[in-house]
């Protein structure tokens, strides 16, 4: 099965932003130019993003009158290069991930929650361990700057604690897993599929999901400013397709996990799984979460908390507006046809 989660490592994105800044950028790819050049979006493995493949195949860009391109990224740090060069007009990717390129001046735009992960990024401890805070001392693992990183820090904020009360060790997550199986870890924070699998070979549990954390990792559609505003009706039209999907999804889910299972080259029961480790969001809850609040269920109130973990880390510069990187009209539209 394809690896259904999204991980970058964010220096090496913005030594390449850097680089872009003091080049002038790259060419991008329509600049939002004629409405008859089709627009790109950039996916990668990640459950919620296979419904963009539903979306172009039960026909609903047509039905709307609009031309999309998808464009499949394997590696999802490529997607982030792609949108941020300007090689694809629009990309499926994370806030946190969309911070870095904004706090280079790179004008991108995010117009959609997909969905949120609810679940499918936890911390995985040994059984004896029974809550956050019999985890001090103990060495945890995860990787730094990661949504999984700042999912730790949170649990442990939560329960009065920092990451200095815990043994705490850089690992990926291709090396954390495996390592809290061997028993070289007292707990990993960990994403699908690495998760299941060291609950049930690791003999492990989870401990704290995202589930307790809503609106902590959610999932965007992103574009950058020129198409926003040269193409604001195609814009429309794409997001009055994807809520389209959602809702022929609910009465036909096998059809639809079939379909989406064939592009992830996984079975329908695992990318089932897969599923119901995220919370599609409809036309309210996009709403509700471009909406403002000072908690993780509002996209600016994530934004800025993810961007001070970020800058202590060193991973992002100064951004000032952070309502500059919103822009609610569609699903605002959506919510009320």
């Amino acid at each position: 099965m394809k690896v259904m989660k999204r991980s970058v490592t964010l220096l090496m994105l913005l030594v390449m932003l850097t680089v872009l800044a003091g080049c002038g950028g790259a060419k991008e790819a329509s600049s939002g130019g004629s409405s008859d050049d089709p627009i790109t979006i950039a996916l990668s493995p990640w459950p919620g993003w296979f419904f963009w493949y539903l979306v172009d195949e039960k026909g609903f860009f047509d039905k709307h009158g609009v031309k999309v391109d998808l464009k499949w990224f394997p590696v999802y740090s490529d997607s982030l290069q792609a949108l941020s060069t300007g090689k694809v007009d629009a990309n499926s990717q994370t806030l946190s991930d969309t911070l870095a390129p904004a706090s280079k001046g790179i004008g991108l735009k995010a117009v959609l929650v997909n969905d949120n992960s609810f679940g499918g990024d936890a911390i995985v401890s040994k059984t004896s361990i029974g809550s956050i805070k019999e985890l001090k001392g103990k060495t945890v693992a995860t990787e730094l700057g990661t949504v999984d990183h700042l999912l730790l820090l949170t649990a442990l904020a939560k329960n009065g604690m920092s990451e200095k009360d815990v043994n705490y060790v850089n690992m990926t997550v291709n090396d954390a897993g495996p390592a809290f199986i061997s028993g070289k870890t007292d707990a990993s924070v960990l994403w699908e599929p690495f998760q299941t699998t060291a609950v049930k070979e690791g003999k492990g549990k989870v401990l704290f999901s995202s589930k307790e954390t809503p609106g902590l990792i959610p999932d965007l559609l992103v574009f950058r400013d020129s198409v926003v505003k040269n193409r604001p009706d195609d814009i429309q039209k794409i997001v009055d397709a994807w809520f389209d999907a959602l809702n022929y999804f609910q009465s036909h889910q096998d059809e639809a996990i079939a379909l989406m299972a064939k592009k992830a080259e996984t079975t329908p029961e695992d990318f089932k799984l897969g599923l119901s480790s995220i919370k599609l969001f409809t036309p309210e809850d996009n709403v509700n979460a471009f909406g403002k609040r000072d908690d993780y269920t509002s996209l600016a109130y994530t934004a800025k908390t993810t961007a001070d973990f970020l800058q202590k880390l060193d991973m992002v510069d100064e951004i000032k507006d952070f309502d500059s990187l919103f822009d609610s009209s569609f699903v605002e539209k959506a919510a009320k046809e």
